[in-house]
């Protein structure tokens, strides 16, 4: 096998980043830290890549060595090569991100690490470059959930539109007027209202609504006027 001799070796890392909905608020899962440098200190599920895997291996395997969770889905972020982001050698780190239903994968879940949901607007100060790693990701997630129907994977098959509003507005990191939002989602005409209501939540009880498979596949840009300054809405 040929070796570049002359070049200096770097590590290569992965990080993961899983956003989870249960229900009511969109959250961040963190570990404590097992390895100095910044040991017991708040993290993402991050490790090294073995010779003999590819990225998308290695993020499954440390996922699941360090909370539990498989069959998660990821999708590569970015690269992060700061030449002195981990005081502990030269390495460079590739983010994953991933949004589950928190409530699917509850079961999964290891404490070994410590592993813990953190409301979005309560994240602590993680380790290294991850909170650039984590508002990078949640941009991602935003252009995301405006082009794609990615937010219905994590309602069950009837929700409220309570519901749906706490997790748009988990995404978009905004506040939504109650009525206004009710306004605008029932002006798609892509849900479809059911009998029965959600009387847990409140006394008065919201109705049940399931998407419109097929008007969603058809018109699923009718959900942008959802968005804060839809306009702006960019990834780079």
């Amino acid at each position: 096998m040929t070796k570049y001799a002359q070049q200096a070796s770097i590590l290569i890392a992965v990080d993961c980043i899983i956003f989870g909905f249960d229900g009511d608020k969109l959250k961040l899962l963190l570990i404590q830290r097992g390895i100095e440098p910044e040991m017991h200190k708040w993290s993402l599920m991050g490790g090294f890549v073995q010779h003999n895997e590819s990225l998308t291996d290695a993020a499954d395997h440390i996922l699941k060595k360090l909370t539990g969770l498989e069959g998660v889905y990821m999708e590569q972020l970015q690269a992060f090569g700061e030449v002195y982001r981990d005081p502990g050698d030269r390495i460079i780190s590739i983010a994953y991100f991933a949004l589950i239903d928190i409530h699917k994968y509850e079961t999964q879940l290891s404490h070994e690490y410590h592993a813990e949901w953190f409301e979005l607007d309560q994240v602590p100060q993680l380790i290294f470059d991850h909170n650039d790693m984590v508002e990078m990701a949640r941009k991602k997630l935003r252009y995301k959930a405006a082009l794609h129907p990615i937010l219905f994977e994590l309602l069950p098959e009837k929700f409220t539109i309570p519901q749906l509003q706490s997790l748009y507005e988990g995404i978009y990191d905004s506040v939504f007027d109650k009525r206004n939002f009710s306004r605008k989602i029932l002006s798609t005409g892509l849900l479809i209202k059911q009998k029965d209501k959600d009387k847990l939540n409140s006394k008065k009880g919201a109705f049940y609504y399931m998407l419109d498979i097929g008007k969603y596949n058809e018109n699923f840009h009718a959900f942008l006027n959802l968005i804060p300054n839809p306009d702006h809405l960019q990834f780079v």
